[in-house]
């Protein structure tokens, strides 16, 4: 998975209010370490890295598309 600052700073709101326990701090992202944040993501929620994996990436496709779209 390959996440850009500025995807991260779109997405990261939506992960808040699905998982509503996570604060800014958890959610503190550097490139290129995905593997840290699922992990600091998994210890709060409770899901499967997958699971959070999963999620991460469909806000993205979702970003994505809806930022291409006119």
């Amino acid at each position: 998975m390959n996440i850009t600052k500025g995807d991260w700073n779109q997405i990261k709101g939506k992960l808040k209010q699905e998982y509503g326990e996570l604060t800014d701090d958890d959610l503190a992202y550097i490139e290129g370490r995905e593997d840290e944040l699922i992990g600091r993501i998994q210890e709060k929620v409770g899901n499967t890295k997958e699971e959070i994996a999963s999620k991460i990436k469909y806000l993205l496709e979702s970003w994505s598309s809806d930022d291409s779209e006119p």
